[in-house]
């Protein structure tokens, strides 16, 4: 297995070759997170560990330095949450409901006053925990190979490139686990930071950047939370159709560091149908795509280097303003078209717009009697039904438009 020999050539070289281990690609990172050997990588699971101390590993031939509480590795324990709305629970009793997850850090010291803080979430669903949509075995892996063995992948190969590159700014990587379970590796190190809030710059996250589009679209969050990131971006985007969100708040470890007032930016190549199932695998991801990814990040950094301490500017929190629904069309929404309409990015088994035989690549153009121009008409669309009602949705398809019947 690719996974064993990876784990071999770490064990041989960690020690004493680390020039050798510094060759290890985007892709080879990928394939041993996303191996069934660590049986995707569930908080607070043997898998979860494995990855934590690959990524320990990793960080070492790098030089990084440590930046835990224990070497590289932050740990905390929680009971898991049983009302969405409340605070998780740190302060832990003995009881088996309690899980101990772990936090990496690795830190590049350039005695500077400020640090940039890089992170991804390396945490998934194992065999299928909670926010999975897969309805089949129970006994299939969730590798997460985009969701988030991409990020962590390219925020190894953005470590390698930062040693010894820029000087104003000391560079501190974290790899959250409890991402899944919401957010709470990162809101655990913001709460106990190991280098203080007050001396972070700024936060860039990365979660799912692996499965850029023929069309080059990637989405980057949190361009309002300081004034110089959108001239920033910009300046040094030649190749991606970017698609912009003002907002710090967002599903992803960012708005943990936007609660604390740093500055973030959160880069997305967008949902797909294998999101939280089992066929999210290595052999789905755009490679090539992923080191572009990398590249404009690390161009990015280096120009905000020069710029000392960036301002942080409160943004509205967008998805506040979002219609409420109570039932649903069955499909992932593409949500970097730019275009007229909502574009269907894939279809869910078994649900309304399966059964009216709406298909991926798909524009809805019309629910109802409203006119679909955007996600948020879309949304606004769907907020005014009830489950059981039926109605009609026109989509594009090609050149023509399609009529279906769709019952909630």
């Amino acid at each position: 297995m690719k996974y064993l020999k990876l784990l071999a050539f770490l064990i041989v070289f960690t020690s004493c070759k680390k020039e050798v281990l510094k060759d290890i690609t985007i892709q080879e990172d990928v394939e041993f997170l996303a191996d069934d050997a660590l049986e995707g990588r569930q908080t607070g699971t043997e898998g979860e560990q494995k990855a934590a101390n690959y990524i320990a590993d990793r960080f070492k031939s790098l030089g990084l330095q440590p930046k835990g509480t224990e070497g590289y590795f932050q740990r905390f324990s929680f009971k898991p949450k049983t009302d969405p709305h409340q605070e998780v629970n740190y302060t832990v009793k003995d009881g088996d409901s309690t899980i101990t997850a772990t936090n990496v850090i690795g830190f590049i010291d350039n005695k500077a006053e400020h640090t940039v803080i890089i992170g991804a979430h390396y945490d998934h669903l194992g065999y299928g925990a909670e926010g999975s949509l897969y309805r089949g075995d129970s006994t299939q892996i969730h590798n997460g190979a985009d969701d988030n063995a991409s990020g962590v992948a390219v925020l190894l190969n953005l470590a390698k490139k930062l040693q010894d590159k820029n000087i104003n700014n000391n560079y501190l990587f974290i790899t959250f686990s409890g991402e899944e379970m919401g957010l709470l590796g990162s809101n655990y190190y913001t709460k106990n930071p190991t280098i203080s809030n007050d001396k972070a710059n700024y936060m860039i996250n990365m979660d799912m950047v692996g499965r850029l589009k023929a069309d080059s679209t990637l989405a980057v969050y949190g361009v309002g939370t300081s004034p110089i990131f959108k001239q920033t971006l910009k300046a040094h985007n030649n190749r991606f159709k970017l698609v912009q969100k003002e907002s710090g708040v967002g599903p992803s470890d960012h708005t943990s560091f936007y609660n604390v007032d740093i500055p973030v930016l959160h880069f997305f190549t967008g949902q797909h149908e294998d999101y939280h199932k089992p066929t999210d695998d290595t052999e789905r991801l755009h490679f090539n795509g992923m080191q572009v990814i990398s590249n404009y990040i690390f161009n990015i950094i280096t120009d905000l280097d020069n710029n000392g301490k960036l301002p942080f500017r409160k943004t509205k929190n967008e998805s506040e303003d979002a219609p409420r629904f109570k039932v649903v069309l069955g499909v992932i929404p593409d949500y970097m078209f730019d275009g007229k309409g909502m574009r269907i990015d894939g279809i869910s088994e078994d649900k309304s717009a399966q059964k009216a035989g709406l298909q991926k690549g798909d524009i809805v153009v019309k629910l109802g009697d409203v006119e679909v121009t955007d996600m948020m008409s879309y949304m606004m669309a769907l907020s005014t039904f009830e489950k059981g009602q039926s109605t009609k949705v026109v989509v594009k398809r090609g050149d023509d438009l399609v009529e279906a019947d769709i019952t909630f």
